[in-house]
């Protein structure tokens, strides 16, 4: 397998790079959501023939974002548990559970930073 690349995008030019690698005939791998000082890093993953694309948007926490799943219908359900888990704000995903995929004890778990004392050092 080559070497992934990975292209740092602003969140308002998502679906229009979506859309291309769809037309291009690349399948969505998996979004994947990690929390920041300061907001969220969403990586969307894309293969095809072996190769994987990365499209890397970085957003405020309280930024709001347009739904992938027009375009790959299978989006939704990263979308739903991104938005469970973490409070990310995903708008006119296809199928919207509406922060209620998982049934957590505290809304958005993983929006909230670990204690010092679970922090690697």
């Amino acid at each position: 397998m080559d070497k992934q690349e990975f292209i740092q995008i602003e969140h308002n030019s998502l679906l229009e790079k979506v859309y291309n690698f769809s037309q291009d005939g690349y399948r969505l791998v998996q979004i994947h959501c990690t929390l920041l000082d300061t907001g969220f890093e969403l990586n969307y993953s894309f293969d095809k023939d072996n190769k994987f694309v990365n499209l890397r948007i970085i957003i405020d926490k309280d930024q709001e974002i347009l739904s992938i799943s027009n375009i790959y219908w299978s989006a939704f359900l990263y979308e739903n548990e991104i938005s469970n888990l973490f409070g990310v704000k995903i708008k006119n995903i296809v199928i919207d559970f509406n922060g209620a995929l998982y049934q957590n004890s505290k809304k958005a778990p993983f929006a909230e930073p670990k204690p010092a004392s679970e922090k690697k050092e």
